[in-house]
């Protein structure tokens, strides 16, 4: 602590997310206010500030530094250093200052605040209908920052001249639009153009009005928004819904609606109080919540699910286009299939024009790839089930200071990690590995954060599994730029991240349940007890292995995996199990040769595949069109009052000191339960509860051998919330410490943490 007394000068270094988010006018008017002298600036590394007066006044300052900096700022760390005074006479804002190797934290996109949507709705405004309004307090950061200081030369607003209006706002340090870098008017900033699918314009004077009118005839409208196009349609459009599933390769998986205001959310869906202050904050994420059955949206929004996705206009022109459709819109990523969301015109032009009937573009261009976020709210608390717009690329505090590492995440779900200091800033969502134009999103986005965050890897963190795309570029760019590889087990990434994130070391009882994993022994993992720190883990229990039959066969065709589970385990297959309307001529015959002579039938011990079975043999879902399609109606047909109904038996057996989880007395009472006709609502709610008494008394186990009695829950079968609900209002009551996870998916998005993580403990 600065002893003031005989002070009267001192240099402050204030380090977060402090730029672009209205710091420095708070400053320079916090300053003023107090008739104290100095300067405020930007850095490569931080915002400094000099400030000259009373000790008295200055310990205000600084006590206001904190208390009353803005709404979007994140303070991470003030220092202060007493200096000799200066003789100033004024305080100033001097311009930003570049650093070679220094870095500061960038902001993420932030939705539209209060005052730019009074003004963009005020007629007498000279922004009204403009939609690129913005100012300090909200609009684009990351998706237009090429480099930092974040100023406007660094962004892609570089092209567009401020006209003097605008230029006197963003000069003015009482003005909110001091220093706003996109800032932009009617005059002078970027515009809208409306064109068909062959990139003829359309229209000319109210563009917006004439895009309103395009929706409400049911046609298909590609958004150019913040990080990319979203594809538009009217949500209480039956048919223009299922065209645009045809068009966009999307048959089932649900689509992401956007309605106009917090109340017109309400009347589709039952919104909490937590769910309602997770829409309107400045993240401004896709929701999932409860569907009103009153709703009129349309049912294949969200085929056969009791949960839709809102959100709420996150942009001016969001704002404009839902208040002049008067109807709610589904805004779903501007891809096919899992292809990267479009971001340039010409090339939404290319890949979306057999989608979209039309085009609402601009000239503003986008410099990185934002998808919207997906979270739900669980024990009042929000988690991510996809993390990209609103939050990245803002970091997760390490509890430890990191290497220079790059974890490269996971297959599915893809992010990467790159840390820097106690920072890991983990990357927006990238998606599945699947193809060139992914592998490429993946490769441009740790460029840009490298350059962003100064961060030059040394290591190169991957998953164990050979075939995946990021294992692939790790071992080819360790090859090429000699640097080192630390292979990664999956299962252990997701509890190491699960630990990063709650700042705790471990060990911990890990419960890492998903549908793949690649094992140290070569199956596939995903029903894992593993006892694990940072730097090792031991597998003390797991589901028992049984075959997949068709391999990735099995994986699509869920009924298929039954079969197969049941033949493994001695269980006779009984035609009149539900599942049989699956099954083709010969098919059951096909399925035991694979079994029996273990042909294309790889071993999996996966709690996500034990789902799928227990879907099929219910006969609620025996195809999927989507991942993890089965496990959702599954937890979908749970009925509510039936969560009580009782458990189903398991089984434990010791190998070698290893908990063998053994399931075929739990699928023989289950097929007892459909021969009783038991309601399929009952089977699908003792499933859910049988998994939780498992979770816990394997746990319980584990702690017995142990003394351990923390627990950590990690991987993508904790995104069924009803399981998530149980197994920790179970462990808790036995006494268990719980952590989950907040600031990063528990599904594959939150690898890569996990991975860094790891890295930095391995013995390399």
């Amino acid at each position: 602590m600065v002893n003031f007394t005989d002070i009267s000068l001192v240099h402050v270094s204030v380090r977060g997310v402090v730029q672009g988010v209205g710091f420095r006018p708070f400053v320079y008017q916090l300053a003023t206010g107090l008739n104290l002298r100095g300067w405020v600036q930007n850095t490569s590394e931080d915002v400094k500030i000099e400030v000259e007066g009373e000790a008295a006044i200055i310990e205000k300052f600084l006590t206001g530094l904190r208390r009353k900096a803005p709404p979007l700022a994140h303070i991470e760390d003030i220092a202060v250093t007493a200096g000799t005074p200066a003789n100033y006479t004024k305080f100033e804002i001097r311009p930003s200052l570049a650093e070679a190797g220094k870095y500061q934290l960038v902001s993420p996109d932030i939705a539209t605040c209060q005052d730019c949507l009074h003004e963009i709705f005020d007629p007498f405004d000279r922004r009204y209908r403009y939609a690129f309004t913005n100012c300090t307090n909200c609009g684009p950061r990351f998706t237009i920052i090429a480099d930092i200081p974040y100023d406007r030369p660094n962004t892609t607003m570089r092209q567009f001249t401020m006209c003097p209006d605008c230029r006197e706002e963003y000069e003015n340090p009482l003005d909110r639009r001091f220093h706003a870098q996109p800032n932009a008017c009617p005059v002078c900033g970027p515009q809208l153009e409306l064109v068909d699918a062959k990139g003829k314009p359309v229209g000319e004077d109210n563009l917006i009005r004439e895009t309103a009118i395009l929706l409400r005839e049911s046609k298909i409208v590609a958004v150019k928004g913040l990080g990319g196009f979203l594809l538009a349609c009217d949500a209480t459009d039956q048919s223009a819904v299922k065209l645009l599933r045809r068009r966009k390769h999307r048959p089932a998986k649900p689509l992401a609606v956007m309605v106009a205001s917090l109340p017109e959310a309400k009347k589709h869906c039952e919104v909490s109080e937590a769910e309602a202050k997770l829409l309107t904050s400045p993240g401004s994420p896709i929701v999932l919540m409860r569907r009103r059955t009153e709703s009129s949206v349309a049912n294949a929004i969200a085929p056969g699910l009791k949960y839709v996705g809102l959100m709420l206009p996150y942009t001016p022109l969001h704002h404009l286009l839902l208040r002049e459709t008067g109807r709610p819109l589904v805004m779903t990523s501007g891809n096919l299939s899992e292809e990267p969301i479009a971001r340039d015109n010409d090339e939404a032009l290319r890949r979306l024009g057999g989608i979209a009937d039309f085009f609402l573009r601009h000239n503003r261009d986008i410099y990185a790839r934002y998808d919207d976020s997906v979270m739900i709210v669980e024990q009042d608390i929000p988690r991510f089930v996809r993390r990209a717009r609103g939050y990245a690329p803002y970091p997760v505090k390490l509890p430890f200071q990191s290497q220079p590492v790059l974890g490269c995440g996971a297959e599915e779900k893809n992010t990467f990690c790159l840390p820097r200091d106690n920072y890991a800033f983990v990357s927006q969502h990238i998606g599945d590995m699947e193809n060139a134009e992914t592998l490429e999103h993946f490769v441009n986005t740790i460029a840009l954060y490298k350059k962003l965050f100064r961060i030059e890897p040394r290591i190169l963190a991957h998953d164990l599994h050979p075939e995946y795309l990021p294992t692939k570029y790790a071992k080819e760019l360790a090859e090429k730029e000699n640097l080192k590889l630390v292979p990664v087990q999956h299962h252990h990434a997701h509890i190491a991240a699960c630990l990063a994130e709650n700042g705790t070391a471990g060990p911990v009882i890990g419960v890492a349940l998903d549908g793949t994993g690649y094992g140290t022994d070569g199956h596939i993992w995903g029903g894992e007890f593993l006892v694990a720190d940072y730097k090792k883990f031991t597998r003390a229990a797991h589901l028992e292995y049984l075959p997949l039959a068709g391999g990735a066969l099995a994986i699509k065709k869920p009924y298929r995996a039954a079969l197969g589970y049941l033949l493994a385990l001695g269980i006779k297959p009984d035609k009149k199990l539900p599942l049989w309307k699956y099954v083709k001529d010969g098919e059951l015959e096909i399925i035991r040769d694979q079994v029996e002579k273990n042909v294309n039938a790889p071993l999996t011990s996966s709690m996500g595949r034990l789902f799928d079975v227990a879907a099929a043999l219910a006969g609620i879902r025996g195809l999927i069109q989507y991942e993890a399609q089965a496990a959702i109606d599954l937890e979908m047909a749970a009925d509510d009052a039936a969560t009580e109904s009782g458990v189903y038996p398991f089984a434990y057996e010791d190998k070698d000191g290893v908990n063998i989880i053994k399931i075929g007395v739990l699928l023989e009472a289950i097929i007892k339960d459909l021969k009783k006709r038991t309601p399929k609502a009952f089977i699908a709610a003792r499933f859910h509860n049988t998994v939780a008494q498992m979770i816990l008394e394997t746990c319980q186990k584990i702690s017995t051998q142990t003394g351990l009695k923390e627990a950590a829950l990690s991987g993508g079968v904790f995104q069924n919330r009803l399981l998530f609900r149980k197994s920790v209002t179970l462990l808790e009551s036995a006494g268990f410490k719980v952590y989950t996870h907040r600031q990063v998916p528990c599904n594959d998005g939150g690898i890569s943490l996990g991975q860094v993580a790891i890295a930095n403990f391995a013995e390399i």
